[in-house]
């Protein structure tokens, strides 16, 4: 198949929360994992619990974009490194500046005209209007949402 004539298969509107399988075994292996660290090294458990209830948050419920999602990483990152590199007891501010980051990045998420998470019917009631007035070639589907071809 010609990369030229290759036809992408039509995005299919279908916003709100969603869940699938692999969510769930990633969330399985992950709470498993969790628990694990936790009896071992207790904030390793905590950066692993921390990260997928963030994965499950951003993925499943506000579906943020990529770009908003590898912001929140980076900051937890930067803020987790400092924390271990001083081998400090910094968790709860650790914690506390990723809750804030969180919080920012959600509510830029929902501001935006394609907002497609959870309740997006009340927070984009103009999301539909946004997604039909789209071309057929226009394939800027949400970053993160190309592996399943759907806003």
């Amino acid at each position: 198949m010609n990369g030229e004539n290759a036809q992408m298969p039509k995005p299919t509107f279908s916003p709100g929360f969603r869940f699938s399988v692999l969510d769930g075994v990633i969330l399985l292996v992950g709470i498993v994992a969790c628990v694990i660290s936790i009896a071992f090294v207790p904030w390793m458990g905590f950066v692993v619990g921390f990260t997928l209830a963030h994965f499950f948050l951003f993925c499943n419920v506000f579906r943020l974009s990529r770009t908003l999602e590898l912001v929140w990483a980076g900051v937890f990152v930067a803020l987790c490194s400092m924390t271990i590199l001083q081998n400090s007891e910094g968790w709860y501010w650790t914690a506390a500046i990723s809750l804030l980051v969180t919080i920012l990045v959600v509510v830029i998420e929902i501001r935006k005209p394609s907002y497609h998470g959870v309740a997006w019917e009340k927070l984009n009631p103009g999301l539909r209007a946004w997604w039909e007035s789209r071309s057929p070639n226009d394939l800027r589907i949400e970053p993160g949402d190309e592996a399943t071809n759907r806003i």
